[in-house]
């Protein structure tokens, strides 16, 4: 690696730091992290997306600059984490700016999949005599906006599948006549509330008919800040009922339940259950990332089996809150 590419990573490091300000109030736009750094390497400017219809992190970042600062910007370089937009929607495309401000050198982390953008803000700000660099820590800025990118890549919202398990490998436990599924507290009060602060930052979560009937989950956020995410429930035969349960969308198939999501521009879902439903979710390979809560010190005699981990997932992480371990798996690339 040059001089350059380090400096370059040096500041696109820190667009993914400040971009992480915005990620629950921008939805559905992208957060984006912009810095702006003159040619002595002092940071004169920086921003991230504001809540959805405000500013984008470019115009924060330009707004940031002091008025002493502004004749720094015809030899500076601003950072972005995601292609400056090159559209008119809740505000100005922000190539425009960027143009119209004079910087030397724009660096991007990565290419924005959506369908207006596509490379045209890139396009337009080289045709300005700008010198564009594109693809600085690419594969971490496209993770920074992973449920942005994968609904406008495959289409769908980015799935999270999660389960909790004993430390023999059961989601829940059977009654000694194996007739009953009965709920199983395997979460501690902490790693529960980090399910809550999950819950709000995603979009939608579901779960099947089972696990609704025998956990009668509330799942929202009431121990985090946030808006709940919308609630679905898989399940055939209750979809064809007229008495659906007040506050819930119900779905015979998971196909239906996707297609109202991508349909209502809800870019992800959280799976929490039963492991049929999981089970389902992985063998059609409908699934982005995977966590698991095991308790070590927790066991039953007969339960309910968790899903297998599918063959594509990668282990990325693994965390240990109050002795229970979380593991998270993405797809394999």
């Amino acid at each position: 690696m040059n001089k350059q590419q380090d400096i370059d990573e040096k500041y696109m490091r820190r667009c993914l730091q400040i971009a992480a300000n915005g990620l629950q109030n921008a939805n559905p736009n992208p957060s984006v992290g912009a810095v702006i750094v003159a040619a002595d390497g002092r940071i004169i400017g920086e921003g991230y997306t504001s809540a959805y219809g405000g500013a984008h992190g470019e115009v924060n970042a330009f707004a940031s600059v002091k008025p002493e600062n502004e004749h720094l910007l015809k030899e500076s370089t601003i950072y972005v984490s995601l292609e400056p937009c090159s559209h008119h929607g809740k505000t100005p495309p922000c190539c425009d700016l960027i143009i119209r401000k004079g910087v030397k050198r724009v660096v991007c982390g990565c290419v924005d999949p959506f369908s207006q953008v596509q490379g045209r803000g890139i396009k337009r700000i080289r045709e300005a005599g700008i010198e564009v660099v594109v693809g600085v820590l690419e594969k971490e800025c496209i993770a920074s906006n992973k449920r942005f990118i994968t609904f406008n890549t495959h289409q769908r919202p980015y799935i999270i599948l999660k389960w909790a398990q004993t430390a023999d490998g059961f989601i829940g436990r059977i009654t000694s006549d194996r007739k009953q599924k009965e709920s199983l507290a395997i979460s501690t009060p902490f790693t529960k509330m980090l399910v809550h602060k999950l819950r709000a930052e995603n979009d939608a979560i579901l779960i099947g008919r089972g696990t609704f009937e025998t956990d009668k989950p509330q799942l929202n956020v009431r121990e985090w800040t946030g808006t709940n995410p919308e609630r679905l429930l898989l399940s055939s035969s209750m979809a064809k009922e007229s008495n659906q349960p007040e506050g819930w969308k119900v779905f015979a198939n998971i196909h239906d339940a996707l297609a109202h999501l991508y349909k209502e521009k809800k870019q992800s879902l959280i799976v929490e259950g039963g492991a049929e439903t999981l089970k389902q979710f992985i063998a059609k390979d409908l699934w982005d990332e995977i966590r698991v809560e095991t308790n070590p010190n927790l066991t039953v005699e007969q339960g309910v089996a968790a899903p297998e981990i599918p063959i594509n997932a990668v282990l990325t992480s693994e965390e240990t809150f109050d002795g229970n371990s979380i593991k998270l798996y993405q797809r394999k690339e």
